[in-house]
């Protein structure tokens, strides 16, 4: 089948982020005494927003709602002054969204990162046509509850069938089944191949041109 439109995801699929999260998070644990996480470490935490991701990074005996609560904030706060600073698109990513703007073809973003941090990013990392962009704005609609995905394929006119859900997680691919959508998971983001296969991915990409194909090029 020739697909017609796509969601991505943006950590991991569009953007890496990697080295601004980690960052944010050892920003605070340095502040709590805690102990700071490599990049890898933090590779392994995300996928499911930031609060989760501050979450896995306190150590597990200090778990309270209280001081997650209060981590994260804390988080936030560099978050949002740090969030752009070496972040940039994966190699590829470019000249993909170039051809598929050229191509006519519809594009949505969806993130579990706050909606504002999400349309941030986008507006100044990926200055392309995207149709839509959405970000995390209550912990119900978060992935992989579909409800965001379907909304998302309803803007670009096309039915769920007829649309490409790609991300780099679990949580992604899950949500793109949930949503009858051909889930599509990039090997180059956060999460292994093996992840990606027992989620529930369709194809696997090994680079963004690959993407291409489903369109018929």
């Amino acid at each position: 089948m020739v697909y017609k439109g796509v969601i991505f995801d943006l950590d991991g699929t569009l953007l890496d982020t990697l080295d601004d999260l980690t960052d944010a998070v050892n920003a605070v644990m340095k502040k709590q005494a805690y102990p700071l996480h490599d990049k890898q470490a933090i590779r392994s935490f995300v996928g499911s927003g930031l609060r989760s991701l501050m979450q896995r990074a306190i150590p597990e005996k200090e778990r309270s709602e209280e001081m997650i609560g209060q981590c994260f904030g804390e988080m936030m706060t560099v978050y949002r002054e740090n969030y752009k600073d070496k972040t940039a698109p994966y190699s590829g990513i470019a000249g993909l969204l170039d051809w598929m703007v050229g191509q006519n073809i519809p594009m949505a973003v969806f993130s579990n990162k706050a909606d504002e941090l999400t349309k941030g990013l986008v507006a100044e990392k990926l200055p392309f046509s995207f149709q839509a962009v959405k970000g995390m704005t209550t912990e119900e609609l978060k992935k992989p509850n579909p409800t965001v995905a379907l909304e998302l394929a309803a803007v670009m006119d096309l039915k769920p069938e007829e649309c490409l859900y790609v991300g780099d997680s679990d949580t992604d691919m899950i949500t793109a089944n949930n949503a009858g959508m051909y889930a599509v998971g990039v090997t180059w983001g956060f999460r292994d191949r093996e992840d990606l296969i027992s989620s529930g991915a369709r194809q696997l990409i090994e680079e963004p041109t690959e993407l291409m194909s489903l369109f018929g090029a």
